[in-house]
């Protein structure tokens, strides 16, 4: 599925071509090197590849906050499946209906928040590029990643609390959030198990972790 341009695209696009024009024109008529000429390859070949550097950049980053660059990958197609299949029950599924979530549930689900958390996640997600093309996921079949796969630390309760704060009635009214605030605030006991409000990816486990 296709992305549309970003503003940041448009602004890589269009610096890099005027540096192209500006060293294209220069390459074809040879002026001498006066003070402008040298001002306007400067340009070209410094201030205008830097701004379209920065800007396809951050093009870039903006692309991998949506679920479709999520589901790029062979291994993730049944994720992004689900997502979009409106019959889902699926803990992800029945967050990624919301408009608010929609376009990046994955990345507002799985997100590391506070003020270094983009650029921390970021990080972290590059280790999924290297298990993907040099530990072997690229060749592997959806059911054995599947069966064998599994989060590198359990999902966090502040990722879930970050928008179910705990402080409306909706939450403090129900008795097994208040006898069990402790474990959830240590995240002994996670939001998204089969015995709270259900797994997110329900498809991706085993009978016995359905079970939990």
């Amino acid at each position: 599925m296709g992305s549309a341009l970003t503003p940041f695209g448009a602004l890589a696009i269009g610096c890099a071509a005027v540096a192209a024009g500006i060293l294209l024109q220069y390459l074809i008529a040879r002026p001498p090197l006066t003070a402008t000429v040298r001002m306007r390859l400067l340009l070209g070949l410094a201030v205008f590849p830097f701004v379209a550097a920065v800007a396809s950049t951050g093009s870039g980053m903006h692309r991998t906050t949506e679920r479709e660059f999520c589901g790029s990958c062979h291994v993730m197609e049944t994720h992004l499946s689900d997502l979009e299949d409106p019959k889902s029950l699926g803990l992800a599924a029945r967050h990624s209906r919301s408009p608010i979530m929609g376009p990046t549930a994955c990345y507002t689900c799985h997100a590391d928040y506070g003020m270094l958390g983009y650029p921390m996640t970021k990080l972290t997600g590059m280790s999924h590029v290297y298990y993907y093309y040099l530990g072997g996921y690229r060749s592997w079949s959806l059911e054995k990643f599947h069966a064998e796969v599994r989060t590198t630390r359990p999902y966090p309760n502040q990722n879930c609390r970050q928008c179910h704060s705990g402080t409306l009635a909706s939450f403090t009214n129900v008795k097994e959030h208040v006898s069990l605030a402790e474990e959830l605030e240590q995240n002994r006991v996670s939001c998204a198990s089969a015995g709270c409000h259900g797994v997110a990816h329900p498809f991706s486990k085993t009978a016995e972790e359905l079970s939990r």
